[in-house]
Formats: C-alpha cells, structure tokens, sequence
C-alpha cells in the first residue's frame, strides 16, 4: 500500500484523528469527508478497528505500509513492551525528530529538509529520513545561515516534548532521551495495531 499524498484535512476526518496533532482538522467538521460522511455511523468490525488504529499510526508518521510493517517487526524483537519499543522506533526517526525539535512546522516539512541534504547528524550530513538516531545524537543545520522555512518555524516557538532539547539560537537540538508512553499520541491503542499484525504475521 502506497503513502497518501492528499489532503491531510480529509484523511484526518476519514480517521477521525487529527494527523496534525493540533486537532484543528476536526473542530469545524468532526465527520467523514465527502457526500456521506455524515451518514457513515455503522460500528465497525474487529478487525476494522484494529485497521483504522493501523492507519492511524502510519499516517500520523508518514510511512509506507513496507517501512512500517519492517519498523513493527523490529519493535517485536526488543525486550520493551511492543507498542511502546514501536513508538519509540517511530520517533528515533530523522525527519520526525527534526520536525519534534522544531525545524519544520510539519513532518512532510521536514522530510523535504532532510531529503535536500540541509540536516546534519552529529556533524555529518545525513539525507535519509528514515535514520534512525540514537540518544545523545547531536541535530544540527546543514547551512551556517539558516533557511528561512527553518527560522520561521522556529519564530513561531513550537512546542518541544521533554525528550529532546533545543538550542533555538544554534539551530540544534539531543535526542535527549528515549519517549515515555505519555509523552506520545494518546488516541492511539497501539494494542489493536500489534493484534492487526498477529493475524498477518
């Protein structure tokens, strides 16, 4: 299955989940796009939910169904508890973690930035969004005179989760530290996505 690349309005009133993390998506019309997304009120089954809770996660992140898929079977192997070693893997990755620290105001942003070759990971450039960084890893711009996508993001003085720290003058930021499960996306039922990939698997 491929990535959407629509609106990310509609797709989070298709999910009922705000993909932006800021719930703007849902104030106005918290119902399913198009013509019936009003109507669309049947339970769904087991394994529909287990699907949606899927759907949820991987777009939250942007992710391919084979990347996501690979990144689940890597959680499954880690002593953690699974939802919460996929959740962490999910949020060691470059561009979220560009995006967490506050150098784009969205993820697709971020990816764009990292993709280009304007992030540098501990000193060294690093043009793979799907990097998975390690704590203590140092984030830093590529450019000694930031970008101006960059400096505006950071203007708008996002909010930074605990487990990263920012240096807004430098342009920098440590991954600090590994997520805690309240730290992260709470409408998740990451319980429902390990059930929907056991069926697979």
């Amino acid at each position: 299955m491929s990535k959407y690349v629509g609106s990310k309005w509609k797709q989070s009133r298709h999910l009922n989940f705000s993909l932006l993390e800021t719930g703007d998506e849902l104030k106005k019309r918290a119902y399913g796009p198009g013509q019936h997304g009003q109507d669309r009120k049947r339970k769904p089954s087991e394994y529909g939910a287990q699907l949606a809770e899927k759907q949820k996660l991987r777009e939250l992140y942007n992710i391919n169904e084979r990347q996501f898929r690979r990144l689940f079977l890597i959680a499954k192997k880690e002593k953690t508890v699974t939802g919460l070693a996929f959740f962490r893997i999910l949020e060691s990755r470059l561009d979220n973690l560009v995006y967490r620290m506050g150098f784009s105001r969205t993820r697709a942003g971020a990816r764009q930035l990292v993709n280009h070759g304007h992030i540098k990971v501990n000193g060294k450039k690093v043009d793979i969004a799907s990097y998975l960084c390690n704590v203590g890893d140092v984030i830093t711009l590529k450019e000694e005179s930031p970008l101006k996508v960059v400096k505006e993001s950071f203007e708008g003085k996002p909010t930074v989760p605990a487990y990263v720290t920012v240096d807004a003058e430098k342009f920098a930021g440590t991954f600090a530290r590994l997520p805690e499960r309240n730290e992260l996306p709470k409408d998740i039922n990451e319980a429902m996505i390990i059930e929907y990939y056991n069926r697979l698997l």
